[in-house]
């Protein structure tokens, strides 16, 4: 009955990993590591490992970089990395709401988003303002888009649901 529970309080061990053989790999992999190298290790192994992890590294944040692309909306265009908005010889500053907006829409042209999403999706699901701070926002960026205000050509309204970007 002893040896049961020693055997059982090895196990309970949270170092017990330590203790059993073979189990090293799969716990450090499931505790959120990429990956794992056993002693003894080659410096080539090694350095074949950092030279994966790097490839994957810089794939991923491709898209992110993407993100930072100037687009187009109409006739302007929109440089993420200086929160301007060009359009003819017109220079515009955005604001970070403004310029979040702006990505959203053009990543998903002629979709409808309501209000209640626009707001948690730029402004956080912590934000308990109201909406007309969102519709003043997108009168704002109407003006810098060159729309008219009673007949907008890009962002339009979806009366009851939201707004959306057309072209």
């Amino acid at each position: 009955m002893q040896a049961a529970s020693r055997e059982e309080s090895r196990y309970a061990d949270p170092n017990a990993h330590r203790q059993r053989p073979g189990n090293r790999q799969g716990v450090g992999l499931e505790l959120g590591a990429d990956d794992y190298v056993t002693k003894p290790f080659g410096v080539r192994e090694l350095l074949a490992r950092i030279h994966a992890l790097l490839r994957r590294t810089a794939a991923a944040l491709t898209p992110e970089t993407n993100a930072q692309a100037p687009f187009l909306i109409g006739s302007a265009t929109i440089d993420p990395k200086t929160f301007q908005l060009r359009r003819e010889k017109t220079v515009e500053e955005l604001t970070a709401k403004e310029l979040k907006l702006l990505q959203l829409f053009a990543a998903h042209p002629g979709e409808v988003f309501s209000r209640d999403r626009l707001l948690n999706e730029v402004w956080g699901y912590n934000y308990y303002g109201t909406t007309r701070t969102l519709d003043q926002v997108i009168v704002q960026l109407r003006k810098k888009l060159g729309d008219n205000g009673d007949n907008p050509k890009h962002l339009l309204t979806v009366h009851g649901v939201g707004y959306k970007l057309i072209g």
